[in-house]
């Protein structure tokens, strides 16, 4: 096939480029800057580059021509910084904005793409410590859950163009970068423990699952709508970081103060501080398998091989 992939230099995005070219699909990725991404996938094949602007028209309109795939992974990084007014714009605006833009876009085409998997998050649901969400549940109502209705919303103008849409709202990824990468310091110096009370739920997916889930939503044509993208065993931060201390050979043992991270992190340590317990009800009715169900399995492939006996 051929594939357009946004935010194709990104965490999730060279993952997503590696495993289509490895299947033989041509990926054109559209990037803001060509030459990183040259360089980030030097000796991938079969892989073109082109400039892309997410909030405005321009020559990468024409690369969606004849597409048989969409993969939207485009927006600005949720941890990168405090959350001023003008951060939280950006983030708005790189989601909500840039999906609306690529959707002009494909509506544009002569011939167009029959599916768009697009991002979205499982702040859509809003936070809470007692209730379970699944992919049914209405929206919430603070800043991340508007950006992710908005989001959606943006996405859905594909299904009046006759394109099959699937929305994936991801959970935390755990892999070489993003949250797992932040998390891994302080217990690299034996002072890990939870971030604030603990007691928040942490729902999570293993980047590869991830991938796969991605690659299975291009593939499988009975796939439409909504579908969480966590694993299927939710955790509270504690138990979360007691099996990383486990896995690591350190101890989990100091807390994280709520306010040292709304310090530092102002309204966007909500993201951590608060979480969500959510399940994965309609992506497991698609049959589709986890390789990594649990937090010990997720884990332990990640990080096993760096943190053996011989390392303590």
């Amino acid at each position: 096939m051929r594939v357009v992939v946004t935010g194709a230099t990104g965490f999730v995005g060279q993952q997503v480029v590696k495993a289509l070219s490895d299947r033989g699909d041509q990926v054109v990725a559209l990037v803001r800057s060509p030459g990183k991404a040259a360089k980030q996938f030097a000796g991938v094949p079969r892989v073109e580059w082109l400039g892309y602007t997410p909030k405005a028209a321009g020559d990468w309109f024409s690369a969606l021509e004849g597409a048989d795939a969409v993969i939207h992974l485009a927006g600005e990084p949720l941890a990168n910084g405090r959350w001023t007014p003008q951060r939280k714009q950006e983030i708005y605006d790189s989601r909500v904005v840039g999906t609306q833009q690529l959707v002009q876009a494909i509506a544009q085409c002569q011939q167009r793409p029959r599916v768009l998997v697009s991002t979205s998050a499982i702040g859509y649901y809003g936070t809470s410590d007692t209730e379970t969400f699944v992919e049914t549940h209405a929206a919430g109502n603070d800043f991340l859950a508007k950006v992710c209705g908005d989001w959606e919303a943006a996405a859905q103008g594909v299904t009046e163009l006759g394109v099959r849409l699937v929305i994936l709202r991801f959970g935390i990824v755990l892999g070489e970068q993003g949250a797992l990468a932040k998390l891994l310091l302080p217990f690299q110096l034996y002072l890990g423990g939870p971030l604030g009370s603990g007691q928040q739920w942490f729902s999570w997916i293993h980047q590869q699952d991830l991938v796969r889930l991605i690659l299975t939503a291009v593939d499988q044509v009975g796939m439409q709508g909504v579908y969480n993208a966590t694993a299927p065993e939710p955790l509270r931060m504690a138990d979360f970081c007691r099996i990383l201390a486990e896995v690591m050979q350190r101890p989990s043992w100091l807390p994280v103060p709520a306010p040292v991270l709304q310090l530092l992190l102002g309204e966007g340590a909500d993201v951590v501080l608060k979480g969500q317990r959510v399940l994965p009800e309609r992506t497991l009715a698609t049959g589709f398998e986890f390789h990594y169900p649990n937090a010990k399995t997720a884990l332990t492939n990640l990080l096993k091989p760096r943190y053996t006996e011989g390392s303590r």
